[in-house]
């Protein structure tokens, strides 16, 4: 599984666990002729947290939003000028929650949508400055040469969307599916930073 060292922004926290804040994002699908592609867009790299990170469209989940769903819907429009019909076009595809060791942490909401056919993507240029349609291989080959900056679970969904051959097929596996929240751990040995899952050797180890 790949491991990496917290993204920029992602400080260490050495005392009582902060709570974790609830925050909604959208992986927007199209077809192309070799497979399905997701929306990715690139953070502002002054941004204090994540500055830099190309990650799926998403933020915060405000009072008036109604819930993470609508939350999902306003965020992509902000940052990409992406308009969905509805929260019916989100369909429910993970849940990650930031591990305890991390001061800035976010319980996420990730959902699936296809693109509106019309749908011609312009980042907001401040919070994004950078965006592009990626297979999700490509975009996790890129990720390991260093020219793109991912996130824990930018790479874990993205590694989960290479199984699907249309976006169709990608709609209908996540229909199916009980979304259950993963919070990994990042543990330290000998100086070496480890991102592990829930069921991995020494996830449960005090």
């Amino acid at each position: 599984m790949a491991h990496q060292r917290p993204a920029a922004g992602e400080e260490w926290n050495p005392g009582e666990e902060t709570r974790a804040r609830e925050a909604a994002s959208v992986l927007v699908l199209r077809d192309s002729a070799d497979g399905p592609e997701v929306l990715l867009v690139q953070r502002n790299p002054e941004a204090r947290f994540m500055g830099g990170a190309w990650v799926f469209p998403g933020g915060s989940v405000h009072d008036e939003d109604g819930g993470p769903g609508g939350a999902a819907i306003r965020e992509l429009e902000e940052e990409a000028a992406v308009t969905l019909g509805g929260e019916d076009e989100l369909v429910p595809y993970s849940r990650w929650i930031t591990p305890a060791e991390v001061k800035t942490r976010f319980d996420t909401h990730f959902y699936l949508a296809r693109a509106p056919e019309a749908a011609e993507p312009v980042c907001d240029g401040q919070e994004c400055v950078a965006l592009g349609w990626y297979r999700p291989a490509r975009a996790l080959e890129e990720g390991q040469r260093g020219e793109l900056s991912l996130v824990f679970p930018t790479i874990k969904n993205l590694e989960g969307l290479t199984a699907f051959a249309s976006v169709d097929e990608a709609l209908a596996d996540a229909r199916t599916r009980e979304v259950v929240p993963v919070q990994p751990r990042v543990v330290t040995s000998d100086g070496d930073v480890r991102v592990l899952m829930p069921g991995e050797e020494g996830y449960d180890r005090e």
